[in-house]
């Protein structure tokens, strides 16, 4: 059975980048040893239909389907050893922190901390998670959508929900952030507490 430091379920906006943050932290003595994993899992991003026309620094017409594949380009690319686990549904998370058993529809994983960042679809069905399921706060009732109550994206020790089931609205952006959030606060606890974020810069 694998097993991660922190594994992050779902490959969309909020997963990916919250997988691209946690990568690019490798040569952090904090982050450098850690077992970083992520279930791709895209079937029912929302982004397959999306055209991106009011994305800071995307051109006008780029679309949705294509920002997905390239951004497991970039994951693979420039952060190799963040796992990218195909093909799979996660159906089950039992356990406690640091201790959790992640269990997809093929095979089973160990986890410290986990990432669910998936859709707020009211067929959300994991196993481990129900009990802190609710209606959605940010998005219209007749939609039916639902969220993960949480607190400041933690939802339990060592359990994180990330994106538009944390409660933020479908925006690429606010989603995107809300996965960069959950990153950094990872890293911060990595980082004994410390504050903690990543910036490359050209200097």
């Amino acid at each position: 059975m694998d097993a991660f430091d922190v594994l992050i379920i779902g490959g969309s906006a909020a997963g990916l980048s919250c997988a691209l943050i946690l990568g690019s932290a490798v040569q952090k003595p904090y982050a450098e040893n850690k077992n970083i994993g992520i279930v791709v899992h895209q079937k029912s991003s929302a982004l397959h239909e999306a055209l991106l026309n009011n994305v800071l620094g995307f051109k006008k017409g780029t679309r949705g389907h294509q920002v997905l594949a390239d951004g497991l380009n970039q994951l693979s690319e420039q952060y190799p050893h963040v796992v990218q686990i195909e093909n799979e549904k996660v159906n089950k998370i039992e356990g406690e922190f640091p201790n959790f058993k992640v269990v997809t529809n093929k095979n089973s994983y160990q986890a410290k901390t986990v990432v669910v960042a998936v859709g707020p679809s009211n067929l959300f069905n994991i196993e481990g998670l129900m009990q802190y399921v609710i209606p959605h706060h940010s998005l219209p009732p007749h939609k039916e959508r639902i969220m993960l109550k949480n607190n400041n994206h933690l939802v339990a020790e060592g359990i994180y929900v990330a994106g538009v089931l944390a409660g933020w609205r479908s925006q690429f952006t606010i989603a995107a952030g809300s996965g960069a959030q959950v990153a950094t606060d990872i890293l911060t606890l990595w980082n004994d507490g410390n504050h903690s974020m990543v910036h490359d810069s050209i200097f």
